[in-house]
């Protein structure tokens, strides 16, 4: 069967970004869909089984969208498209608002680049307290930071306070080199990172100093109430649940908090329950409260990123199902015997 999308309405520059450079896009969704594609005068023919034919038609069509826009496709924007397809979701890219939550200090704008994206930024701004809970390369701090900031400058909120556990996986804090400062700053890098890729390091350096934005171990919020602040959690499977608790209990009036974590990473104690498990199970009926999952469909990285975190999903639920499995027999075999 044989497929045709009219090119006439598009300009060539756009043609040629769907097509990619020697035409490695169009390749690319030949090999994962099976088809044949030929672009000819002001036409591209996709030629395949019926299934594929029209699978190619609703991707090529979703990424001349994309690239009308100014998009670049890449092999990230082409995988999580052709997943949202298979997926029949109908949940494509170029449904993400268009509405750019800040730049970079170069200029680069900030928006979400998945729909699991799209509702944590739209779960933020609408409520007062948001879980946002998934694999790493999602962007779950990266978002944060960047509401936080527009946030900060819109004066919606007088001061930034960024924090996380601070916990030793495998490494003993006493061993490394400097202050208190200077042990705990290894762990708080990717928070620096951020915020000056965000807000630049002169604007972040002139407002720490000023106290209005904070960037420190979760230990050191124990007793304060944080009043008209942005408050983000990061790291948030490595808290106990007391204090996860603690953490909750000290936001004050006009605060918004995000609560950032990867509940496949934790580097807790063996035998310690996690606090991000427990207020999920706690929380979750709480209104203004809300919990936003992002899967590996959400990592926002090197596409090679998204395959490690998708393998470690896929074997972590087989190793689940065999635990249920040993227990049921385990079960069984205490029925038999009585």
């Amino acid at each position: 069967m044989t497929e045709v999308i009219r090119t006439g309405d598009y300009d060539n520059n756009v043609i040629q970004e769907v097509a990619g450079s020697f035409d490695k896009n169009i390749r690319f969704i030949e090999k994962k869909l099976g088809v044949d594609i030929s672009i000819r005068a002001d036409s591209i023919f996709i030629e395949g089984d019926k299934k594929a034919s029209s699978d190619g038609v609703a991707l090529i069509k979703e990424l001349l969208a994309l690239a009308g826009r100014g998009e670049t496709i890449d092999e990230q924007k082409l995988t999580y498209t052709l997943d949202s397809i298979n997926d029949s979701s109908g949940e494509f890219i170029t449904s993400v608002d268009d509405d750019v939550i800040c730049h970079t200090v170069q200029g680069k704008p900030v928006k979400p680049k998945t729909v699991g994206q799209k509702n944590y930024v739209e779960a933020i701004e609408s409520k007062m307290i948001v879980f946002g809970i998934g694999p790493a390369g999602t962007g779950k701090t990266y978002l944060a930071i960047a509401e936080a900031v527009t946030a900060f400058k819109k004066e919606e909120v007088s001061r930034i306070i960024l924090t996380r556990p601070a916990i030793e996986a495998g490494e003993k804090l006493g061993f490394l080199p400097g202050d208190l400062q200077s042990k705990v700053d290894p762990y708080l890098r990717p928070l620096y990172d951020a915020l000056y890729s965000i807000m630049g390091a002169e604007a972040f350096q002139r407002n720490t100093e000023k106290g209005l934005i904070e960037v420190a171990p979760l230990a050191y919020m124990r007793g304060r109430t944080l009043d008209n602040a942005f408050i983000i959690l990061d790291e948030a499977q490595n808290t106990t649940p007391a204090q996860m608790k603690m953490f909750l209990t000290r936001i004050g009036f006009g605060s918004k908090v995000v609560v950032t974590g990867d509940k496949t990473q934790k580097d807790l104690a063996e035998g310690t329950v996690s606090g991000l498990d427990v207020a999920e199970r706690v929380l979750h009926k709480i209104e203004d409260i809300g919990f936003i999952t992002l899967t590996s469909k959400d990592v926002v990285r090197h596409p090679l990123v998204q395959k490690i975190v998708k393998a470690y999903e896929e074997y972590e639920q087989r190793q689940g199902n065999r635990r249920e499995d040993g227990k049921r027999r385990a079960g069984d075999s205490r029925r038999f015997r009585k």
